[in-house]
């Protein structure tokens, strides 16, 4: 068995593990990265989202074929299968996979294919599919082994109707009818996706709202939509049991109520990847969700192993993954090092959500003075031309100082649109103010002229 030396070995070639990876070669590092799959980018790239929210773009963009009555005049509506459209998706997936690869090559750094189990705390033994094993000794080792769909164990996920998110991308068919068990995020854009391909989704919500860490009008607004696009939402509600046969599947509700639907989703909660670690070896421990905890310099219980991303817990969020693998391997360099704890909420619903700050009910409940700033977009040239006239934008900013509190954007484009704001909102002092978007010029027609326009409706709030 071969056994090689590193500065630094990572585990897992997801965002965290990829930047972790980058910055410590790039400061002069020996490095290696482990990755159990075959191919790069973890489960980012190949169940998570990169596939998830290329299908989203490819069912937007037939559902916008669809709709626009200038493509009418040339013929009828058209019907897209699931597989056929998912096919179209893989290609995104294949050019992130190359470009990832190259990555690795051209910054030197060894890429070992394998399961990773600690042997000791400096010490790692990889294990590949042919049952050959490498040993890899590291002054420094980064956990970013990401995190996979939480499965209870009454649930039968190898029966060919029931899914969970990950094997849901291998769906051969188009249902009919389809039962989403879990209204976060995740379980909000498949129904998203699914309802956009004409498919009857039932989506099931174990609290009172969805989304309920979004602002209130914002949540209120995705209900709407998800409705209007023939989503069933069930709140308050838990199985007792779901059963698959040859024709469908038959989830039981705790309330009574008994659903029927040619195929089934379970879209509620995460397990940490860390399970294969062999952490017992080290005395490392994961929470109840597989989840490890760190300082807050990304530090495990034992100093010279770190951990970032998914298998940490909060946000989980690939652009928060990608910043703490950054800020893990800076912080074992010694160079900037940030603790990431502000980060913009991008949602791939249809349409699409994004924020930043706090919102409404925070400040309320915290008697923070504030006043509103909005935007609808179907009052803005850019959404009349596209067709896109969904949604708004809101700016939530203190009635005195004009102190920008939190943006909450909510349509196309949304995820770009907030990073407009949460720029001005990062600057100190007096230079986060409402009044930049009134005395700066905005390209017309575009959607970031909305900050414009809302701009000057809270300003007529309050002067």
């Amino acid at each position: 068995m071969a056994v090689q030396h590193y500065d630094v070995v990572v585990i897992g070639t997801g965002p965290a593990g990829e930047s972790a990876a980058i910055n410590a070669a790039k400061h002069g590092k020996r490095v290696a990265v482990v990755e159990k799959q075959p191919l790069v980018g973890g489960n980012c790239t190949h169940w998570g989202t990169i596939p998830s929210k290329a299908l989203r773009h490819q069912v937007k963009q037939i559902m916008q074929f669809n709709t626009n009555r200038m493509f009418r005049d040339i013929g009828e509506p058209r019907w897209f299968s699931f597989p056929r459209v998912m096919e179209r998706s893989r290609i995104t997936i294949d050019q992130q996979v190359e470009m990832r690869t190259k990555f690795y090559a051209r910054n030197r750094i060894d890429l070992f294919t394998g399961v990773a189990r600690f042997k000791d705390e400096h010490t790692l033994l990889v294990r590949d599919e042919h049952e050959g094993m490498e040993e890899l000794v590291a002054q420094k080792v980064i956990i970013a082994t990401g995190s996979r769909p939480y499965r209870p164990a009454d649930i039968n996920f190898r029966h060919p109707r029931i899914y969970c998110s990950d094997t849901i991308l291998s769906l051969s068919h188009t249902p009919r009818t389809l039962i989403i068990f879990g209204a976060g995020v995740i379980g909000c854009e498949y129904a998203s996706i699914f309802s956009g391909l004409g498919v009857k989704v039932d989506l099931i919500n174990n609290r009172d709202s969805l989304l309920s860490f979004l602002d209130d009008e914002i949540s209120d607004a995705l209900s709407y939509h998800l409705r209007k696009h023939g989503v069933l939402i069930r709140h308050n509600e838990e199985y007792d049991r779901v059963e698959g046969d040859e024709s469908g599947v038959t989830v039981h509700l705790k309330s009574g109520k008994r659903l029927r639907a040619d195929a089934f989703l379970w879209a509620n909660g995460r397990t940490g990847n860390t399970d294969q670690l062999g952490l017992e070896n080290i005395g490392l421990e994961a929470n109840s969700r597989g989840q490890l905890q760190v300082d807050e310099h990304y530090r495990t219980a034992i100093p010279h192993i770190y951990a970032a991303g998914d298998v940490i817990g909060w946000p989980s969020l690939a652009s928060a993954a990608y910043d703490q693998g950054l800020n893990a391997s800076s912080e074992m360099v010694d160079d900037d090092f940030r603790y990431v704890t502000e980060v913009p909420t991008g949602i791939y619903t249809i349409p699409e959500i994004s924020s930043f700050g706090r919102n409404e009910r925070e400040l309320t409940e915290a008697r923070v003075p504030y006043e509103v700033a909005q935007a609808f977009f179907k009052d803005t040239a850019r959404a009349q031309i596209t067709g896109d006239t969904v949604g708004m934008l809101k700016i939530l900013f203190d009635q005195d100082t004009l102190e920008i509190y939190g943006i909450h954007c909510f349509g196309d484009q949304a995820s770009e649109i907030v990073h407009i704001g949460q720029a001005i909102m990062q600057q100190k002092g007096e230079a986060n103010t409402l009044k930049y978007f009134v005395s700066t010029t905005f390209n017309y027609p575009t959607m970031a002229e909305a900050y414009r326009v809302a701009a000057q409706n809270g300003l007529n709030r309050v002067f």
